[in-house]
């Protein structure tokens, strides 16, 4: 078994464990150490099976802290919230996509900053237009560093979800900040999604990074009203909920 394949069968035995409350609300998980006995794998391992439930909302940990159950699963899967095409099957749409353009290019500021490179570095960038049911829902606009564009770029255009294909060549998306806003449809906007320039758009900006931390892809989607609502659930283990200016990252 593949160590890829292995630390996925940890975290999906160690989330069964949970939500059949081995460990109880509050309860403490076995020390990484103790699970790498364990299972009979590197701490490494076991920290990538970690890293799944902490993303999914499963277990919470502080610096210097063991994991931590909590009392019940996320309102939505993380998965769900990353990718638009698991997303969209899981309210019962069909899901597609449009490649409207794909290129290298050198970062510009705010993605420079987002993806943590030096202004001018390469990074891939890729503009797509996503559709329910066959219809315009939302423009994706994503920049991906180096690295991880190399992994994009020989996609097929009608790829529908680039973060499963991400997933099977072992690249792990573990933690997102989301920005939602409202902005205007600017001209490319009003083209792809059929509606008036400076027509009200909610927006929705992502930077997602691996388990060590390292920004995987910077995002920024626009979707037509009424297509996307957005649920914050927040407790005193996991909040959810940061408020800040709207003209803050």
């Amino acid at each position: 078994m593949t160590a890829q394949a292995r630390y996925r069968l940890i975290a999906e035995e160690l989330r069964a464990a949970v939500r059949q409350g081995e460990y109880r609300d509050g309860g403490r998980l076995p020390s990484e150490e103790g699970l790498a006995q364990q299972y009979g794998v590197s701490r490494g391992t076991v920290r990538q099976a970690l890293a799944v439930l902490r993303a999914e909302g499963t277990v919470t940990s502080r610096r210097g802290t063991r994991r931590v159950a909590l009392e019940s699963p996320p309102l939505h899967d993380f998965a769900e919230l990353l990718s638009f095409s698991r997303w969209a099957r899981s309210q019962g749409l069909e899901p597609g996509s449009r490649t409207v353009r794909q290129e290298w290019h050198p970062a510009g500021p705010e993605e420079a900053a987002q993806l943590r490179l030096p202004q001018g570095a390469q990074l891939f960038r890729v503009v797509r237009l996503r559709l329910l049911d066959g219809r315009p829902a939302m423009v994706e606009r994503t920049a991906y560093p180096q690295a991880v564009g190399e992994l994009v770029a020989p996609l097929p255009a009608d790829t529908f979800s680039v973060t499963e294909q991400l997933e099977r060549v072992g690249v792990l998306l573990t933690d997102a900040d989301h920005t939602v806003d409202l902005t205007v449809a600017d001209p490319q906007d009003a083209e792809l999604l059929g509606c008036a320039p400076g027509a009200a758009l909610l927006r929705e900006r992502r930077r997602t990074t691996d388990p060590a931390g390292a920004p995987v892809e910077w995002s920024e989607d626009r979707y037509l009203p009424g297509v996307m609502a957005f649920t914050v659930h927040s407790s005193r283990a996991v909040p959810g909920l940061g408020r800040h200016s709207a003209d803050g990252p």
